[in-house]
């Protein structure tokens, strides 16, 4: 057992250890069924939280051929599978995380140098009495091996792609460290799985990769892989159960991503943190600050800002995601910014619509904190003072409430500010604060209509009114009250048991100013 050749299974076995382990173990199946094939070429990326390296230690315990993982592996999915006894610990595993190459080295040459060094340190160790053509040479060292065991290898590479990050606009470095790792896996007979697992799929140069031979299962098409991108509806309902928690809460907070093979994706740490701590609320910012999505959203491209002002307010927006490089410094347009930011997990994509948008709560306040430190104007201001708003909502201060409209209102390119649905936006962002306390509906149907907007208290808020909030072009506020009423609005809210406020808005082209009227309705 080495270092980086068959190492210690012990980081699978903390992961069952833990108070909380989802068994990913199913995508197992997936590699089992590719192992030896040209398809046995594997680049899984994923975000940040979404247990990356947890799935690749979990690859690398399954095969590594030096230690025993059955007990480890006995009740769990894989195990019922066919497959299971002929794949388990026959391989040869080197486990490789470049992030800690990277931070041991001062440059790319060295790095990779460092690389080839530590995996032949465990190789010669291992197999000392075999003769070399140049034992100085990883992949002929491999194949050297390979020959005489008749043995194949699997190789794990966690944080593959952790140098974009560190040589960002260093092109010949990245350049150089495609082509180590091309030159090591690519057309080698005796390499039968290579899985691969960071945050960008793969670097694209011109007209081809230089690593052509990897099938890559993204946020943006994870294909059969979708259902270990994160915890399944089904998977989080279990732990809501075990740890008595509200699937509707959760589901808001923590859900938002979706594919075609796992219609319900849910982010792992914030799930898991959730429920240990027994508390909902942002678990992302514990490893990521707003920063880091500020500075994509700053970015100067037409529509950027309105695009994400839209989706802030619960709208999907479309996007190309063709033209993206997969790294993290060349943005040519809008599509670019939006697309990297579904692969940080920063969006949701709908691969069927093309279209991007804010997958839930726990994110949006990510949102929300960049935009509000950001020079966005009356935006900025208007998510600021947004607890304000709905303070002089729940207190009966209609003329505070026009006011806050009147400095949230703005005017876009895309966005004009003309008809009821962009008032809609101004009236979601004015009042974020409310997603604290509600779950907010738009357009609930209810009586012989649609509300515009229902916020209904969240089970722990059950002290604050419901909210039915109608809009208006250029007529009044009361007779957005009036037809609340006349159409029976609150119908939609027949099961709710608290007290209600209704509050109608209208916005006047010709004084370009907001009224405001609130009621309470008595059940």
């Amino acid at each position: 057992m080495g270092i980086y050749l068959n190492p210690s299974i012990e980081n699978f076995q903390k992961m069952i250890n833990s108070e909380i382990y989802v068994d990913k173990t199913g995508l197992l199946n997936y590699t089992n069924k590719v192992i030896n094939t040209m398809q046995g070429y594997l680049c899984v990326s994923r975000p940040r939280r979404f247990g990356k390296s947890m799935a690749a230690n979990m690859v690398a315990a399954y095969y590594n051929c030096e230690c025993d993982s059955r007990l480890l592996f006995s009740k769990l999915e894989i195990s019922r599978s066919s497959d299971f006894d002929k794949f388990l610990n026959k391989y040869d595993t080197i486990f490789l995380n470049m992030q800690e190459f990277l931070s041991q080295s001062k440059d790319m040459d060295s790095m990779i140098a460092l690389i080839r060094k530590s995996v032949l340190w465990d190789l010669l160790e291992k197999y000392s009495d075999f003769r070399y053509f140049d034992p100085g040479n990883l992949t002929r060292t491999m194949q050297d091996i390979y020959n005489q065991t008749k043995r194949p290898f699997v190789i794990v590479i966690d944080e593959w792609d952790c140098v974009f990050r560190e040589y960002k606009i260093d092109k010949e470095s990245q350049e150089r460290y495609l082509d180590f790792l091309r030159d090591l896996m690519k057309d080698k007979g005796y390499i039968h799985l290579a899985y691969m697992t960071g945050i960008l799929p793969i670097k694209k140069y011109g007209t081809h990769s230089a690593l052509n031979m990897f099938d890559e299962f993204s946020m943006i098409n994870p294909g059969p892989l979708a259902p270990y991108v994160g915890f399944t509806e089904e998977e989080v309902e279990a732990l809501c159960r075990k740890y008595g928690l509200d699937m509707e809460e959760i589901k808001s907070w923590y859900d938002g991503y979706s594919f075609e093979n796992a219609l319900s994706v849910y982010s792992p740490r914030s799930v898991v943190n959730c429920m240990r701590f027994g508390k909902i609320e942002n678990y992302w910012n514990q490893t990521e600050t707003f920063e880091a999505l500020q500075v994509y959203i700053d970015m100067n491209f037409d529509g950027l800002k309105d695009d994400i002002l839209s989706m802030m307010a619960g709208e999907e927006v479309p996007v190309n995601t063709g033209s993206f490089t997969n790294d993290m410094t060349t943005f040519r347009n809008e599509d670019d910014v939006l697309t990297l930011l579904i692969h940080l997990g920063y969006l949701g994509y709908d691969g069927k619509n093309k279209s991007v948008f804010i997958p839930n709560n726990e994110v949006r306040a990510e949102y929300v904190s960049a935009v509000s430190a950001s020079d966005w104007g009356e935006i900025s201001r208007a998510l600021k003072n947004s607890a304000d708003t709905l303070n002089a909502i729940w207190q009966g201060r209609p003329a505070q409430v026009a006011q806050s409209m009147q400095e949230a209102h703005f005017e876009t390119s895309h966005i004009q500010y003309n008809d009821e649905n962009a008032l809609s936006y101004t009236i979601s962002l004015a009042l974020y604060a409310a997603r604290n306390y509600y779950t907010v509906y738009r357009e609930l149907a209810g009586g012989k209509g649609y509300a515009d907007l229902v916020f209904i208290p969240r089970k722990k808020f059950l002290d604050k009114p419901a909210l039915v909030v109608e809009l208006k072009w250029d007529k009044s506020a009361m007779g957005a009250i009036e037809q609340i009423k006349e159409k029976k609005y609150c119908k939609s809210l027949d099961e709710y048991k608290g007290n209600i406020l209704l509050v109608g808005i209208n916005y006047s082209r010709k004084t370009k100013e907001h009224e405001c009227v609130i009621e309470s309705c008595q059940k």
